[in-house]
Parts: structure tokens; sequence; C-alpha cells
């Protein structure tokens, strides 16, 4: 699996929705993501594809669309 398709996959267990057809839908003005689904959604990544992101660096604005999710973790492989 890729990693898009991992960080797809993990937004939809995360949020109970596909959101592959709204990459560049914003997660957290739609309610699909809040601080609690960030932290999980932090783990998942970690623990999937090996990505430590420490919570106290994390900026919202750099995570808030599927599509800036890949490219940020893309960016840290």
């Amino acid at each position: 699996m890729d990693t898009k398709e991992t960080v797809l996959s993990i937004l939809q267990d995360l949020t109970g929705t596909d959101v592959s057809g709204a990459m560049d839908d914003n997660l957290f003005d739609s309610g699909l993501l809040d601080s609690m689904g960030t932290v999980q959604l932090l783990l998942q990544l970690q623990g999937q594809l090996g990505i430590d992101v420490p919570v106290s660096e994390f900026e919202r604005t750099e995570w808030d669309t599927p599509n800036k999710i890949i490219a940020k973790v893309e960016s840290m492989k």
C-alpha cells in the first residue's frame, strides 16, 4: 500500500468517511477531525508509516486536508 492509500485508509477509519473524493476539503472545518482525531491520526501515521510528529510541532494548517496530510507524510519519509 502506498502513502496515499495508507493515509486515506487511516482517515476513513478515524472519520468513518471516505474522503478520497474530497482531497482538498478542510477536515477540521467539516468536523471530520478534531483534536482527539488529530492525536489518533498522528499515532496511526507513526504506527503504520513510521512518521513521528510530536504534537507540539503539529501545525494544523499544514494538516487540514487529505492532500496536505499526504504531502506532509511524503516529505517526512
